[in-house]
């Protein structure tokens, strides 16, 4: 018996999220094998005044659907005229757009979900002395317009699920998509502790890490961050120094493993130490790779052999100068994002798509034994 839909399917795709929605409406097809459904995309727009005050427009009926809004909050790619200038769209501006979209909605929706693959505010999860919490504050928001379920990827903390207890969060690990593709990308790693290891770049990635290290097992080293805590620059502490905690990395291998590049000072850095030590090769797996200070750095890194190369997905913008350059492997999530919108549509458990080990097991036996 085929399993009945919690709603009719509606995916809206915010701006800036145009193509990679595209992408998620055709698995979704290919998926389901519907001639009767041309598209599962939503029709939607959010028009600016020239005040740079907007509004959310659906144009057609959400009236009993099951909607999953993707949404990527970090798309500086996306503009508006506001005064006459034409400005980037901040994170701010696309929350606020998002939250416009939800009130169009109105409760007319039998379910609303928001796949944000990059949690807004995600890295202001905690108060330290007199500070805001934003990320805290943006989950109630959602909470409190309607939403039900919030999905997102390689949450920086999270324990920021707290916020909202009543509310489904669900926080996705990209283990397996990584490791995949750089298994496609190198056909002579060697997945075994005596040549290959996983470094943690700060304390805070640990347990991300450590999960990496069980499934292939191999070892685990870390660096930890000595700051100034007497200077704050960009409106944080600035780091000193990075130490490196654990075993002799010499001739190995190494996978550094990250959520996020933002400039992308601390990754070299992490990465010169570890040549210095003797380092083989340094993969870098970063799910969202922002890049915000350019690619000059990172360029010269690659051309003087410290980084081999870096591993983000395609879950937020990626600028069309990363995608042209030799040290880029892009990860493609959007197959993974179907199928999770599938699962849910259907009102069926996403366990399985959330514990990703056997998964993994299965690829590297695969790689070892040729079959790959």
């Amino acid at each position: 018996m085929k399993d009945s839909l919690y709603g009719e399917l509606s995916v809206i795709g915010m701006r800036g999220c145009e193509a990679f929605s595209a992408e998620v409406d055709s698995y979704l097809k290919d998926f389901r094998g519907s001639e009767e459904v041309s598209t599962y995309l939503a029709d939607i727009s959010c028009p600016r005044f020239g005040s740079g005050e907007a509004k959310g427009s659906l144009h057609q009926s959400m009236r009993g659907n099951d909607v999953y809004i993707i949404c990527d909050c970090f798309n500086h790619g996306v503009t508006y005229n506001m005064y006459g200038m034409t400005v980037p769209m901040s994170p701010d501006d696309h929350f606020q757009d998002l939250k416009r979209i939800i009130g169009a909605i109105g409760g007319k929706a039998r379910r609303i979900s928001v796949i944000m693959p990059m949690l807004y505010e995600g890295r202001q999860h905690k108060r330290s002395g007199r500070e805001s919490l934003d990320c805290a504050m943006a989950l109630q928001e959602l909470a409190n317009v309607g939403i039900t379920n919030l999905i997102t990827f390689d949450a920086h903390d999270p324990r920021v699920q707290n916020a909202i207890p009543l509310s489904g969060f669900e926080n996705v690990r990209t283990s397996y998509q990584m490791i995949k593709a750089m298994l496609h990308s190198y056909d002579d790693i060697k997945i075994d502790p005596d040549s290959t290891m996983i470094i943690s770049p700060d304390e805070g990635g640990m347990a991300k890490c450590m999960y990496y290290s069980s499934v292939m097992g191999i070892d685990l080293g870390m660096f930890y961050k000595r700051r100034d805590y007497s200077v704050i620059v960009n409106g944080k502490n600035p780091i000193v120094a990075h130490e490196y905690l654990g075993r002799n990395v010499k001739g190995k291998d190494v996978i550094i493993v990250d959520d996020m590049i933002s400039s992308g000072d601390s990754v070299i850095d992490v990465a010169q130490q570890l040549k210095n030590k003797g380092a083989k090769r340094i993969f870098v797996f970063a799910t969202f790779g922002l890049f915000c200070n350019g690619l000059e750095a990172m360029d010269k890194a690659y051309a003087d052999g410290v980084i081999t190369k870096i591993f983000t997905t395609n879950l937020i913008y990626r600028t069309p100068e990363l995608l042209s350059r030799k040290w880029y492997g892009e990860v493609n999530m959007c197959k993974f994002v179907a199928y999770i919108i599938d699962t849910l549509n259907h009102d069926r458990t996403i366990s399985h798509l959330l514990d990703q080990s056997k998964k993994i097991h299965t690829v590297i036996d695969a790689y070892k034994d040729g079959r790959f």
